[in-house]
């Protein structure tokens, strides 16, 4: 085997949620059968803009808020990679929003693992769009509000089984050509905003819910809605379906033929009809 380098270590603070998450993350790489070798994982800025350096597998650090376009641009150049885009609430739900609606509106099939918690650490403790409050940003609200998204859901790191198996679930669901897997993980920041407490005291776990329905996009909207008025967070698998096209069945713009020979004919044609 070539020795290309060796994994960095983690930066964060004793006790951050994003251990729990980078812990997850590889064991489930490593369940779904995907080889180092053949995974691209890119992160955007702030405490969890550095998994990418910590699993060994190929890396790319994004510029602020441009996670997804990355991504994008990456597992349209090669659909048969497994394509992990990393953040945290702020670079994905401030600078980055727009990028995010149109990822759950195009679908492309790579998984987004969002880590939440509520603040900007890196620049030492200011809110972010999802603190608490009359207008935080709920990002499972809004996936769920976009027709074309395929898979939501959402994990707490103080419940490493659970979010082992919803990374495990998103991880397949892109990798079969499903569309864009979408996880947010509730991942409590120690040094400026525990909330782990608070947290475990209001999620609500669906996956306990054998009355839940997690292909029902208008019941899933509406639990999720309802649970909100009451102070409580849904966590779970809280959306799933299979499109009627396969992602890598779409066309592709990295592989069609743009040579100005081959359409030198359409081109002519263009310029005729603009001419006249």
């Amino acid at each position: 085997m070539t020795e290309t380098y060796l994994p960095a270590q983690p930066i964060w603070c004793a006790g951050c949620g994003h251990f729990g998450v980078q812990s997850v993350l590889w064991a489930a790489l490593r369940e779904v059968g995907a080889p180092p070798e053949e995974i691209l994982i890119l992160a955007g800025i702030g405490c969890s803009g550095t998994v990418q350096n910590n699993l060994g597998t190929y890396g790319y650090h994004a510029l602020h808020g441009r996670v997804l376009p990355t991504a994008t641009g990456v597992w349209l150049a090669d659909p048969e990679l497994t394509v992990v885009a990393t953040g945290g609430d702020g670079d994905g739900y401030a600078i980055g929003m727009g990028h995010l609606i149109h990822s759950f509106r195009r679908n492309p099939s790579f998984t987004y693992v969002v880590m939440n918690n509520g603040i900007y650490g890196l620049t030492k403790g200011q809110d972010s769009p999802t603190r608490d409050g009359t207008q935080s940003i709920d990002a499972v609200l809004l996936g769920l509000s976009v027709v074309e998204t395929t898979f939501i859901a959402r994990g707490f790191t103080r419940w490493p089984d659970q979010l082992h198996r919803l990374t495990v679930a998103a991880l397949a669901h892109a990798r079969a050509g499903h569309g864009f897997a979408f996880l947010e993980v509730l991942s409590p920041c120690v040094t400026y905003n525990d909330t782990y407490p608070q947290w475990e005291a209001e999620i609500n776990d669906l996956d306990a819910d054998d009355g839940y329905d997690a292909s029902d996009r208008a019941g899933a909207f509406d639990r999720a809605i309802g649970l909100q008025a009451q102070g409580r967070i849904p966590v779970g698998l809280i959306y799933r379906s299979v499109p009627a096209i396969n992602a890598r069945d779409l066309p592709n713009p990295s592989t069609s033929d743009l040579l100005p020979a081959t359409h030198l004919a359409d081109y002519r044609e263009l310029l005729h009809r603009y001419q006249v």
